[in-house]
C-alpha cells in the first residue's frame, strides 16, 4: 500500500448519510443558480447532439454508434462534470466560486479522463461476469474524481484509494448513492425539470462526504 492511500485508509470514520444531505444542500443553495444554469448547459449540449443528423449528431435510423459530436462531449464529459465538484469544494472551503470555476477539471483532464474510462470498464467488466463486482466497483470508486481534484493524486491511485477507503463501509455507501438515486428519481418525476436541482445536489452532497471523511486541502490545487 502507497504511504498516499494509507495516509487516508488506515483511518476510521462514521458515514452519516443525513448530515451529507444537509451539509451538501448548505453548499448547494450558496450557488444554486450557476449549479442550475451548468446542469442546463450539459443537458442541452446533449440534446443537440442527439436531434442533429448522423454521422454529426446521433439521430439516425440506423444502428451505429453515435456521431462525431456525440464522440466529442463522452470524451469532454468527465471534465465537465468534475467541474461540480470543484465548485463545490471552493464553497464547503468557505470560498468564492464563479461560473468559469465549473472548467476547471480541463486543467487535470488526463487523470479525471483515465479514471472515468478505466472504472467505467472495470465496472463494466464486473457487471457482465457476475453483476455483483460491478456493483461493488461502481460504489467503490465514488471518491476517486474527488481524490484527483483535491489531492492530485493520479488516476490509479485515485481509483485504488477510494475502492480501499469506501470497502471499509461499503454497505453504508451503498445507501447512499441509493438515496442519491431515490433523490434523482423525485427530480425525474417534477417533468424532469427537478434534475437540473438535483443532479448537482448529488454532486454537492458527495462532496460533503468527501469532505468529512477525508478532509479537504486548504486551497485549490488546479
Amino acid at each position: 500500500m502507497s504511504s498516499f492511500s494509507a495516509n487516508f485508509t488506515n483511518r476510521d470514520y462514521e458515514v452519516k448519510i443525513g448530515d451529507y444531505f444537509s451539509r451538501g444542500w448548505e453548499i448547494f443553495k450558496q450557488k444554486a443558480p450557476l449549479f442550475v444554469l451548468f446542469t442546463l448547459m450539459l443537458f442541452l449540449i446533449q440534446v443537440v447532439v442527439a436531434i442533429l443528423p448522423y454521422p454529426l449528431g446521433s439521430r439516425t435510423d440506423e444502428p451505429v454508434p453515435g456521431g462525431i459530436l456525440s464522440f466529442a462531449f463522452n470524451v469532454v464529459a468527465p471534465a465537465l462534470t468534475a467541474g461540480y465538484y470543484f465548485v463545490a469544494f471552493q464553497l464547503a472551503r468557505g470560498r468564492n466560486a464563479v461560473f468559469s470555476d465549473f472548467f476547471q477539471g480541463f486543467n487535470k483532464f488526463l487523470p479525471i479522463f483515465l479514471t472515468a474510462l478505466v472504472a467505467g470498464i472495470l465496472t463494466a467488466l464486473g457487471f457482465v461476469l457476475l453483476v455483483i463486482p460491478g456493483v461493488y466497483l461502481a460504489v467503490a470508486y465514488l471518491f476517486a474524481q474527488p481524490f484527483i481534484i483535491d489531492k492530485s493524486a493520479d488516476f490509479w491511485q485515485a481509483m485504488e484509494t477510494s475502492r480501499q477507503l469506501i470497502t471499509k463501509k461499503w454497505f453504508s455507501f451503498f445507501g447512499l448513492l441509493f438515496m442519491l438515486f431515490l433523490l434523482n428519481v423525485a427530480g425525474v418525476i417534477v417533468l424532469g425539470i427537478g434534475l437540473l436541482v438535483t443532479v448537482p445536489l448529488s454532486f454537492c452532497i458527495v462532496a460533503a462526504a468527501y469532505e468529512d471523511i477525508v478532509g479537504l486541502n486548504s486551497v485549490a490545487e488546479i
